[in-house]
């Protein structure tokens, strides 16, 4: 079941980084805009290098990395003394989760603009808390004899 459950998140990771996480407009009078992981680091890329960076390895490489890697060792095509770092990655992850609820409450916070939260994040963070479970799971079975 771990096997199909970590398969899956391979397929659903990439749709949720084109899934609308949020929408957003500047003051009530204009519309609102889809923002997705894509979109926003497309964004990045054209304002803050740096910041970019490190969403890019938050939000794309270190989940898929992970859902790689525990393929890897369900396959045994990999030894389970890789979990700690697997669980390493997850943990950068949920990081990537909680810089955008950042960014809804500071948005918010200030009042100039209107945001709403989309299906994307849902999903999003849905993969990101199945894939630190799978992990969790893959762990507990791994140390037994």
């Amino acid at each position: 079941m771990l096997r199909l459950a970590n398969l899956a998140l391979l397929a659903l990771f990439p749709i949720a980084w084109f899934a609308p996480l949020m929408r957003a407009g500047l003051l009530p009078l204009f519309g609102l805009s889809e923002i997705s992981v894509i979109s926003g680091m497309q964004s990045l890329w054209d304002s803050d290098v740096a910041l970019a960076l490190l969403v890019t390895a938050f939000a794309l490489f270190a989940p898929y990395l992970k859902t790689i890697g525990l393929g890897l060792v369900h396959f045994d095509l990999a030894s389970p003394r890789l979990l700690p770092a697997l669980h390493l990655l997850g943990k950068l992850a949920m990081a990537d989760v909680f810089l955008i609820a950042l960014y809804i409450v500071v948005v918010k916070g200030v009042g100039l603009a209107t945001v709403e939260t989309a299906w994307g994040l849902y999903l999003f963070t849905g993969c990101i808390l199945a894939s630190i479970g799978i992990g969790h799971l893959t762990e507990r079975r791994a140390r037994q004899p």
